[in-house]
């Protein structure tokens, strides 16, 4: 292997490794938060579950914007500018409250509109119960993906990983604590979603404090300009967070869609998609913290200039996606059994049908990662060029042009059912593969005036 090639590979995975870690410790927040909900009560699942679908759809958007920080960052992080880097996350937390407030405030109105959406009254009750706390969440969770943004972005993701393990720590602790009625407490739903709330607010508190007081950053003056937003920054953000947010819902609206179709076609159906959505949900983790590595490393060099080194990056990050993704895709085909066992009891009767239809389902999933990995990780090689549009086009023509009518198309009109409605999705995530990175190396085999454009991406 050549010495630049181990040298990358190097760099980029331990940048993955602490954002896989720090992704992981995020997944198991959310499965507390469900395993809490479980205790409470068959209704307050439904409604936990409910409320926590309305803040998952919203707060992708919301997440989607936040990852132009980092992008951005890298850029001038590779061209030398930490003032540039200093504004830009200035600025994204300026735009996490923003949209963190103004996120919060729609969820908190949701209530009267869910009997309209065919939710039943009591099941609205327990989702807003559930949902007016965790709202709370997200002016905390959009501040501490910008510092995460930033800090990962210019080589230092240790301490994410750090802050996300204790995080994850203390949302067990504390939900057990309120669920179990220590101290007297009991606030059900609600305290669920507040502990969320304290826990994402804290995280972004503690990753602010260790970055205005670790000496790594001193050449960065934070606090010098906080209380100003700056116009320029702001809109660079907005130009290229927006994009980034419209595919990361175009994307959900996809496996929406799925769901959709599933419960249409019955409950064994909806219930057998749920077991392995969430399996290939978990094996997600690593591509998507790679693609975030590689994201920061291919903008790296394309601040300062490297083309032929940021092409070599997001090459070598797509392959390795790929192989690592290559070893789920054997897992979900040769041990499909095994996988369900993680979710269901496979020795309970009741659910014979339910696991036939997943561990089927499985065998597409197989194909399914391979794609889904690939898709994710040349979106990011292609955002670390500052470069949202292409991903958004991209997206919008493979999931709502070829993901969504393949699924429908061969669920009813061809009568394939469930397993139509996960080829469909296939269909979808390989085209966006195959687009996703063409367009990485269409962009990146033209002679690019690296730093103008990089300076035009986000003025220094």
């Amino acid at each position: 292997m050549p010495h630049n090639t181990r040298a990358e590979l190097g760099a980029l995975f331990r940048l993955a490794g602490p954002l896989i870690t720090a992704q992981l410790a995020h997944v198991l927040m959310v499965f507390t938060d469900t395993i809490m909900m479980a205790k409470l009560g068959p209704e307050q699942l439904a409604g936990g579950a409910l409320g926590a679908t309305c803040y998952y759809m919203l707060s992708l958007f919301c997440v989607g914007m936040m990852a132009a920080v980092g992008s951005l960052v890298a850029i001038r992080h590779g061209a030398g500018d930490a003032g540039g880097a200093t504004r830009l996350l200035q600025s994204g937390l300026w735009l996490a409250l923003l949209l963190g407030i103004g996120a919060a405030l729609c969820l908190r109105s949701l209530g009267p509109l869910l009997p309209y959406l065919g939710q039943q009254p009591d099941t609205a009750v327990h989702a807003m119960d559930f949902l007016g706390a965790l709202a709370l969440a997200l002016p905390g969770y959009l501040c501490f993906m910008a510092l995460r943004g930033f800090t990962s972005a210019i080589g230092h993701p240790g301490p994410v990983m750090t802050i996300g393990i204790v995080g994850a720590l203390a949302n067990f602790v504390i939900n057990y604590a309120l669920i179990e009625g220590w101290l007297g407490l009991n606030l059900g739903l609600g305290g669920i979603g507040m502990t969320t709330a304290l826990v994402s607010t804290g995280m972004a508190l503690a990753l602010a404090l260790y970055i205005l007081r670790s000496p790594v950053y001193r050449q960065y003056a934070l606090l010098r300009g906080l209380l100003r937003p700056r116009k320029v920054e702001m809109h660079a953000l907005l130009r290229l967070g927006l994009p980034i947010g419209g595919t990361y819902a175009a994307e959900q609206g996809m496996f929406t869609f799925a769901a959709l179709c599933m419960g249409a076609l019955g409950s064994v159906q909806l219930a057998a998609h749920q077991i392995a959505i969430q399996a290939v949900t978990l094996a997600f983790i690593l591509p998507q913290g790679l693609s975030y590595a590689v994201t920061f490393r291919v903008g790296q060099h394309y601040g300062a200039g490297r083309l032929a080194e940021m092409r070599h990056a997001g090459r070598l990050g797509i392959a390795s996606g790929a192989c690592c993704m290559l070893f789920f895709a054997l897992l979900f085909w040769l041990a499909p059994e095994q996988v369900v066992g993680l979710f269901v009891d496979r020795s309970d009767p009741a659910f014979n049908e339910v696991i036939g239809l997943a561990v089927s389902l499985l065998a597409v999933a197989a194909l399914f990662e391979l794609f889904d990995g690939i898709q994710s990780i040349a979106m990011g090689t292609i955002r670390g060029l500052g470069d949202g549009k292409t991903t958004l086009l991209v997206g919008l023509g493979c999931y709502w042009l070829v993901g969504i009518p393949l699924a429908w198309t061969l669920a009813f009109p061809l009568g394939w059912g469930a397993h139509g409605v996960w080829w469909g999705l296939a269909g979808g995530l390989a085209c966006a593969a195959i687009g996703l990175t063409l367009g990485f190396e269409w962009k990146t085999a033209r002679p690019l005036p690296l730093q103008p454009g990089a300076a035009e991406a986000c003025p220094g």
